[in-house]
């Protein structure tokens, strides 16, 4: 079991990540402790979905990065 998220960042940006744990990722993101949203705390975790595979994750994951990816994360964060 894989989770895509989508994290809203202080600065308006959306964080999109996958973890196989998503305790402890969100964790590290909330301690500082990611590099790409370290100086942009605080955040907020504003979706997320399960994957079956590591594989189908990253494929969701590079969906979401996509331009119509974006459009539907901002749609989802509307609602």
């Amino acid at each position: 079991m894989c989770y895509v998220y989508i994290l809203l960042l202080k600065t308006g940006e959306f964080y999109k990540g996958i973890a196989n744990d998503l305790s402890i990722r969100l964790l590290d993101h909330s301690k500082g402790n990611v590099k790409a949203t370290k100086g942009k705390l605080p955040l907020r975790l504003v979706h997320v979905e399960m994957c079956g595979s590591k594989r189908e994750a990253r494929q969701l994951e590079k969906f979401f990065k996509s331009g119509f990816g974006r459009e539907i994360i901002q749609e989802i964060f509307k609602n």
